[in-house]
């Protein structure tokens, strides 16, 4: 059960879009999709239109884009996510999984590039279908956010309580500075996939 149901829109249409709009609209949203080319994006389970058209739409803009080339489709929509809430999944990485921002974040550059909107990075340091999910691991584990924007953070919590992010498994690391923290956890996140040979775990931040 949610506070307030919010109308988002998810900019991406591949797995981690898919992922995270059904568990969304599990959770209770109202959920459209923006596509570079929306006629071939098929099999998804909210309505699809074109960047623009889908941002309108919304009050929440989520970024699902591979995130090396968020920044510049990002960028090339500026007036049109205006103010609004842009929350920020993305670890820019290669091909080789070497971060392409290693002294700062995907985040914060999109905080430069968008002055107007209030990002929120989250969701970044554990697999989608463990987002939508967390209680199917046997403990609570942890998530994070970071931005500049109160107000932005909370509607951002208030989404996470939904897909089952109980209040105290959410910390606020602060500023979008702090985006760099978690971002750069994505190494050994890969590091341990690798030697686990599964994407299925996340961290816990026992105190």
């Amino acid at each position: 059960m949610i506070e307030d149901i919010m109308h988002i829109t998810i900019l991406g249409t591949g797995h981690m879009g898919r992922t995270l709009g059904a568990g969304l609209l599990r959770g209770g949203h109202s959920v459209i999709f923006g596509s570079r080319a929306p006629e071939s994006a098929t099999d998804l389970p909210a309505p699809v239109f074109g960047h623009a058209d889908a941002i309108a739409r919304g009050e929440i803009v989520l970024s699902a884009i591979v995130a090396a080339r968020a920044l510049e489709t990002l960028t090339t929509l500026v007036d049109e996510i205006g103010d609004r809430v842009l929350i920020d999944i993305g670890n820019a990485v290669d091909q080789h999984l070497e971060l392409l921002y290693p002294e700062g974040s995907l985040g914060e550059r999109l905080q430069h590039a968008l002055p107007r909107a209030r990002v929120v990075k989250t969701l970044n340091t554990l697999a989608g279908t463990l987002a939508v999910d967390p209680s199917s691991l046997p403990v609570p584990t942890t998530v994070f956010l970071s931005g500049d924007d109160a107000e932005a953070k909370a509607a951002v919590a208030g989404i996470l309580r939904s897909l089952g992010w109980a209040e105290e498994q959410q910390i606020d690391l602060g500023g979008i500075s702090t985006a760099r923290a978690v971002e750069h956890y994505f190494l050994l996140f890969a590091a341990m996939m690798m030697g686990l040979r599964s994407e299925r775990f996340n961290v816990a931040v026992v105190r």
